[in-house]
C-alpha cells in the first residue's frame, strides 16, 4: 500500500515538472523583440523609467492598434487617434477643441503627442502622473471616449486577432488593464521627433535661410528662457496672459494643486511642429501660430498670476515677428510626421 502511494506522488511530481518545463520552453520559444530607444543628438538624459516597461516590437504594435480602435470609446466613433492625429503632429487638425462622445467637446486644445519619454508629469496642467493616469482619465470621461475598462476589455476578447497581439507582446492571451495601458505606453513613448531642420542645422547636415538665423536669434533672445532647446519646453507652468473663457471656466493649474497662486497657470508647450498644431494656446482660442506671437506684443492681460517675464509684454518689431515664424517653420519635423510606424 505504501509503495503504491510512493509511486503516485512519485507520477505527480513527474507529471508536474514536466508540465512546469513545457511552460518554460513556451516562454523560451517565443522570440522577445527589444526595441533601443534611441536618444537623439544634443538631448538630454528621458525622465522615463524603461525598465519598468521595457519597450518591445510587438508591444509596439499592440499600443498603435489600440490607440486607433474606436472600440476604445462607447460608440466606436472617437479612438485616441481621433484627436491626436499624425497629420498634425498627432493634435486635431484644424480645430480648436476635440470632437468627443455624444457631440461633445473637450476642455482643451488637444497637445501635440512626441517626446514623452522626456516629459515628468503629463496634461497641461500637470494632472497626469503617468501615461496609465492619462490613458484611464481620456478613457472613461464622459464628454471624451466615455467607456468603461470592463467594457473595452470585454471587446477585445471577443477579437481573436487582439488575443494573438496580446499572446505575442506579454506571453498568453489574457487582457487586463495593466497591460492594455502597457502596450499603449510603448507606442506613445516611441513618437520621438527629432529630424526637422532646427535639428540638421545642429548637426551640420543643413543650413538656415538668413531670415531663419535671425529669427533664430530673436527667439534665443526673447523665448528661450521658456522655451528651453532642445525640447523646445521647460515643462514649468506659466500664465502667459490669456484671460479665462468664461463659458469653459478653465484656471489651468489650479484645478490641480487648489492654489490661488497657480491661477491661469498651464505648461509651456513645446514648440516642435508647431507649423501644424493649429488651434493654439490651452483652449485653441488662436488660429495660426502668427496670433499667438502677437498676443505677445500687444494682447497680455496683466492678472496677480501673470508671468514676471510678460508684465510688459515681449517686444518685437514686425520684421522680428516675421523672422520668428520664419523659424519656427524650421522645427518642423516631416520625417515625424510621415513615418509609416505610427500611422494606423
Amino acid at each position: 500500500m505504501r509503495a503504491a502511494l510512493l509511486f503516485l506522488i512519485l507520477a505527480a511530481m513527474i507529471l508536474g515538472g514536466s508540465a512546469l518545463l513545457q511552460s518554460c520552453r513556451r516562454q523560451a520559444d517565443r522570440e522577445i523583440r527589444y526595441l533601443d530607444f534611441v536618444v537623439p543628438p544634443g538631448f538630454p538624459q528621458p525622465v522615463h523609467n524603461f525598465s519598468a516597461n521595457p519597450l518591445t516590437e510587438d508591444g509596439f504594435i499592440l499600443g498603435r492598434k489600440l490607440f486607433y480602435d474606436g472600440r476604445l470609446s462607447a460608440d466606436g466613433m472617437f479612438p485616441c487617434g481621433s484627436c491626436h492625429q499624425p497629420v498634425a503632429a498627432f493634435t486635431t487638425f484644424e480645430h480648436d477643441r476635440s470632437h468627443g462622445y455624444n457631440n461633445s467637446h473637450t476642455l482643451r486644445n488637444a497637445p501635440g503627442l512626441f517626446n514623452l519619454a522626456w516629459y515628468p508629469v503629463f496634461n497641461q496642467d500637470g494632472s497626469g502622473g503617468s501615461l496609465a493616469e492619462v490613458f484611464r482619465a481620456h478613457i472613461t470621461h464622459p464628454q471624451e471616449m466615455a467607456e468603461t475598462i470592463p467594457g473595452i476589455i470585454s471587446k477585445i476578447k471577443q477579437d481573436a486577432y487582439y488575443l494573438q497581439l496580446f499572446r505575442q507582446a506579454f506571453g498568453d492571451q489574457a487582457v487586463t488593464e495593466d497591460r492594455i495601458y502597457k502596450a499603449m505606453e510603448q507606442f506613445f513613448i516611441s513618437l520621438v521627433s527629432a529630424d526637422s531642420k532646427y535639428d540638421k542645422v545642429f548637426r551640420g547636415q543643413a543650413t538656415f535661410t538668413p531670415e531663419e538665423q535671425s529669427g533664430y536669434n530673436v527667439f534665443k533672445a526673447k523665448c528661450n528662457s521658456c522655451h528651453k532647446e532642445p525640447l523646445f519646453t521647460d515643462f514649468t507652468y506659466r500664465n502667459t496672459g490669456l484671460p479665462v473663457d468664461a463659458g469653459l471656466n478653465d484656471y489651468g493649474r489650479m484645478r490641480v494643486t487648489n492654489s490661488s497662486a497657480d491661477s491661469l497657470k498651464f505648461r509651456v508647450p513645446s514648440l516642435r511642429n508647431a507649423e501644424l498644431t493649429s488651434y493654439y494656446a490651452h483652449d485653441g482660442r488662436l488660429s495660426v501660430f502668427r496670433m499667438m506671437i502677437q498676443h505677445y506684443r500687444s494682447g497680455v492681460i496683466q492678472s496677480p498670476t501673470l508671468d514676471p517675464q510678460l508684465v510688459n509684454g515681449i517686444p518685437l518689431t514686425t520684421a522680428e515677428e516675421n523672422e520668428l515664424v520664419a523659424f519656427i517653420r524650421t522645427l518642423t519635423d516631416s520625417t515625424f510626421l510621415n513615418n509609416p510606424r505610427f500611422r494606423q
